[in-house]
């Protein structure tokens, strides 16, 4: 193993700490670590057949070793962050559950997508908008050239099914709040999506309507962040698609302000 690998692993071992114990990574002994020696010897051979093949090459390699590494750490993390959703019983929906649904999507999103909470099929999936409105939102987030499995990160204000799905009592809400800072802390999203009011009225702490304030950027975190119709709405009125599409063409300017060429990670493996 290499120095900067057993590093990777120290530090993203103390991040996780962090994330839920509120100590700083000054907290923790900083170690000089060194490269195993028989890895050592078997990372020149490897190296110099790189360097014949033409695999060293800065313009052959589609992602640089320090990229691939932030996003196997930001994985990681996320993958811990799930782990504590499941083992979580601070709220009354834990009882009803049949899967925590903490979320899905690449290591290191351009935009977070946060909805309400799982339905019926979520809960049985363990996976976020799978169901009909799950296809509607795939839908919705091709259209802008966006998508889970190449540059998104899904998730919900709370991550256990309410009974009926009905709205996120408060107290549930405030059981989630961690997780889903926690989430957004290491995902660094360029922009938010929020789908309809519960994400709206939770994430920007007020109590106007999505109706009023759908298609307007909001500062989340210094995160821009833009709010529109829950895909369930569309599917109850099919009024709110075209000022719905009008909010996504809106998201889609300013996201091409910030990243130009996003839309290259789009049906690419998430490769910007």
């Amino acid at each position: 193993m290499t120095a900067q690998e057993k590093s990777l692993i120290y530090n993203l071992l103390n991040k996780s700490d962090c994330l839920f114990s509120g100590k700083i990574l000054s907290d923790f002994e900083q170690i000089d670590f060194k490269d195993d020696v028989e890895f050592s010897n078997a990372e020149q051979i490897k190296s110099q057949a790189n360097t014949e093949n033409g695999t060293n090459n800065p313009a052959t390699n589609s992602k640089p070793y320090f990229k691939q590494s932030q996003d196997i750490e930001q994985a990681a993390l996320i993958k811990n962050i799930a782990l504590s959703i499941a083992q979580c019983t601070s709220c009354v929906l834990c009882k009803t559950r049949i899967n925590t649904v903490p979320g899905i999507g690449v290591a290191s999103p351009l935009v977070l997508v946060i909805g309400e909470g799982p339905g019926a099929d979520e809960d049985k999936t363990g996976e976020p908008f799978v169901g009909k409105a799950g296809q509607l939102l795939d839908k919705m987030l091709a259209a802008i050239q966006l998508s889970r499995k190449d540059n998104c990160f899904i998730t919900n204000i709370v991550k256990c099914r309410p009974p009926a799905n009905r709205t996120p009592l408060p107290e549930e809400v405030q059981a989630c709040a961690h997780f889903l800072k926690a989430q957004i802390d290491v995902l660094k999203p360029k922009m938010i999506l929020a789908l309809g009011n519960t994400a709206l009225h939770n994430l920007l702490n007020t109590n106007a309507g999505i109706k009023k304030l759908h298609g307007k950027f909001f500062n989340y975190q210094n995160i821009p962040l833009l709010a529109t119709f829950h895909p369930s709405a569309l599917l109850r009125d099919e009024s709110l698609k075209r000022p719905s599409w009008e909010d996504l063409k809106i998201f889609r300017s300013r996201l091409l302000e910030i990243v130009p060429n996003y839309q290259s990670s789009y049906l690419n493996g998430g490769s910007t």
